[in-house]
């Protein structure tokens, strides 16, 4: 009777700490407005610890492990076959071409690890992955947006006022010191009276390079009066 009841309070520990840890994790997507936030986060610790210690009941008898029989794990296979398609489904991508939710996406790939890290047991791995995780979210971010914008390639979305204008804006973008290598007509906007496109350039004045920033130069072509809208994607 006692071996049972320490099995249940092991279980109970492995499932909160599950919990707790993805948690952190959601309530970090939370805070910038992420559809997949802390509940969802919560739920894939939950599942994926639930999973890695049924499998281990199934195996063994018991929450311990047995190195002689490492068997198929099948629940801890299934939901992590169910965490990757989650993952895929929570991408989409905006009438700008741009695809969203990929950080989103992959976290909730690595939620669905460290539980079932958490559900076998290994206390310190699903610990220190989920620490490594937020500081990855939480810390890598500024310098993510640091070496974007001190990039050569420039990728930004336009709005002319009509498509005549087009050939005006490569020969001014050109004469700023910038090449353009991929134009692509957004055909999203086709109801509107706007011309859309999706523009690839690269820097090649030196200084540009230096001296300005993505930001700066995105200002300055916003200036022009038949820009109707301009921002990097």
């Amino acid at each position: 009777m006692m071996v049972w009841e320490t099995q249940w309070w092991i279980m109970l520990i492995r499932i909160v700490l599950s919990v707790a840890l993805c948690a952190l994790i959601g309530c970090e997507r939370t805070n910038k407005r992420h559809s997949a936030g802390l509940r969802t986060f919560m739920l894939m610790g939950l599942a994926s610890a639930t999973a890695m210690i049924l499998d281990l009941y199934l195996m063994n008898g018991s929450l311990t492990p047995d190195p002689a029989n490492p068997g198929f794990f099948l629940m801890s296979s299934a939901i992590l076959i169910a965490s990757a398609t989650l993952s895929v489904h929570s991408l989409f991508r905006t009438a700008r071409n741009q695809i969203l939710g990929l950080t989103t996406a992959v976290a909730l790939w690595a939620c669905c690890i460290i539980g079932m890290a958490a559900g076998a047991g290994k206390y310190a791995l699903a610990i220190f992955s989920a620490l490594m995780l937020l500081f990855v979210l939480t810390m890598m971010s500024s310098l993510e947006e640091f070496l974007k914008n001190r990039s050569l390639h420039v990728e930004i979305h336009l709005e002319l006022t009509e498509s005549k204008y087009l050939k005006s804006f490569i020969t001014t973008v050109r004469r700023l010191g910038l090449s353009i290598t991929d134009i692509e007509l957004n055909r999203s906007y086709r109801e509107t009276e706007l011309s859309v496109y999706s523009i690839s350039m690269m820097i090649e004045n030196e200084q540009l390079k230096k001296n300005k920033t993505h930001r700066e130069i995105i200002e300055a072509l916003s200036s022009l009066e038949y820009v109707s809208h301009i921002e990097e994607m």
